[in-house]
């Protein structure tokens, strides 16, 4: 599943979503992508990723197929923020 919104979004909700009900999942593997402080020689104060509807979800969608390709996946979520980011927030 590929979700691409502008909000926050709490991990512990999401994978409890993902895995209910399915009791044929065995673990659950998570990465959570934080906006960093710094951009070369100067600290970032904020950015803005822009997200260009279609284009990012095939993006996203290619590297999920990689994954299972790779992988016995039982399920897999991939949330993508897009919209102005601070240091520290969850990309």
């Amino acid at each position: 599943m590929i979700i691409v919104q502008p909000e926050d979004f709490e991990v512990g909700i999401e994978l409890k979503h993902l895995t209910q009900g399915n009791n044929e999942i065995g673990g659950v593997c998570s990465f959570v992508g934080l906006v960093r402080d710094f951009s070369g020689a100067e600290s970032l104060q904020a950015m803005t990723l822009e997200h260009y509807p279609g284009m990012t979800e095939k993006a996203l969608a290619e590297i999920e197929t990689k994954a299972q390709s790779r992988w016995p996946l039982e399920a897999s979520l991939i949330i993508h923020r897009y919209g102005n980011l601070n240091p520290g927030d969850q990309i």
